[in-house]
């Protein structure tokens, strides 16, 4: 008899044993098939998101082509400077959305570089001498695509009311650091006009919505000189 009890518990713990390794064996397969609906999800996910992003770049594509070569021909068709470089600056705000869909845009340096040349090109194009001074200790951190591009839009549109209003002959324009805040100014030594122009439109409103997306500020003061001074701060790196 006790042999007899003994094979019934060696009976029961092999049961025990089987019904518990079944049950890790159903667990195991069950997570193997989560696993490969979330791959497959992924998959499916990953494809879709490529798909849409040829989708853009074509779209992109032909908006730059049709549209950007509408705007060149406005361009050299225009009767007057001032013209021209409205046409100038809708080419450069669309070649912005293009190149926003690709890439990264880089470091505050290669940022300011672009705005500087682009900035030097619009006023030529119109007589009016660029007189950059950027700080050699300034830092140069990452910028993500919005604040390239908002920065980018804060000095164009500024540069155009200096074009529109300001019947400048010189712009200076002035890049440092201070206590963790970029600061940029723009001053040109023209009538003053871009205070009041600024006031009267929505370029005002726009720069300023721009300037508060960068967590910065921003201000229209007289120019020293005569003309107009507009004060751009932003942080060199953004809250986390």
């Amino acid at each position: 008899m006790p042999g007899l009890a003994i094979l019934a518990l060696l009976a029961l713990a092999l049961a025990i044993g089987s019904l518990a390794h079944a049950r890790r064996l159903r667990a195991q397969l069950e997570a193997e098939r989560r696993h490969a609906a979330e791959r497959g999800a992924e998959r499916e996910a990953l494809a879709r998101e490529q798909a849409a992003a040829s989708e853009r770049e074509r779209i992109y594509g032909d908006l730059h082509d049709d549209l950007g070569a509408r705007l060149l021909g406005l361009i050299h068709e225009a009767q007057t400077p001032q013209q021209a470089d409205r046409a100038r600056a809708l080419l450069q705000d669309l070649r912005d959305v293009v190149t926003r869909s690709r890439g990264t845009p880089g470091t505050l340096g290669d940022v300011l570089a672009d705005i500087r040349s682009e900035a030097v090109q619009r006023l030529a194009a119109v007589g009016i001498t660029l007189d950059w001074h950027g700080s050699e200790a300034l830092p140069d951190p990452p910028l993500d695509h919005a604040r390239a591009l908002h920065l980018h839009r804060i000095v164009r549109e500024a540069i155009s009311n200096v074009i529109r209003h300001a019947q400048a002959r010189h712009v200076r324009v002035r890049v440092d650091a201070r206590e963790a805040l970029l600061r940029l100014e723009l001053t040109d030594d023209g009538s003053g006009a871009g205070v009041d122009a600024q006031v009267a439109g929505s370029g005002l409103r726009g720069m300023r919505e721009r300037a508060a997306e960068l967590a910065g500020g921003i201000d229209w003061k007289p120019g020293t000189a005569g003309g107009t001074k507009v004060l751009l701060t932003m942080p060199l790196v953004p809250a986390a």
